[in-house]
């Protein structure tokens, strides 16, 4: 029973995000957008939730984790010792990753 009521939670909890964000996107842009812009007119809920997806389709993806997988490499960073970080800093900066061979 705990295992339908985590999923349930969690949709519960990402359909209140969404919903959430929807509306943030809906205010922003009728606070930013028509005062900046003089042809511009303000949105609806609905046209806030659209431009929200549209947004998540051209520049974010649906992959579940944002911009460089920080979480990821943050691991890696962790489990380095300082020898293997001062050569991947090497490494940075001439263009090659630390685990490439010369």
């Amino acid at each position: 029973m705990r295992f339908k009521a985590r999923y349930l939670g969690k949709a519960v909890f990402a359909v209140v995000a969404v919903a959430a964000l929807g509306g943030m996107v809906m205010l922003l842009w009728n606070a930013v957008i028509p005062v900046a812009f003089a042809g511009a007119r303000s949105i609806e809920y609905l046209q806030a939730l659209g431009l929200l997806i549209l947004s998540r389709i051209l520049f974010g993806g649906f992959r579940g984790h944002g911009g460089w997988h920080a979480r990821h490499h943050w691991g890696r960073w962790q489990a380095m010792t300082p020898e293997e970080r001062e050569q991947f800093h090497r490494g940075v900066h001439v263009g090659r990753r630390p685990g490439d061979r010369e």
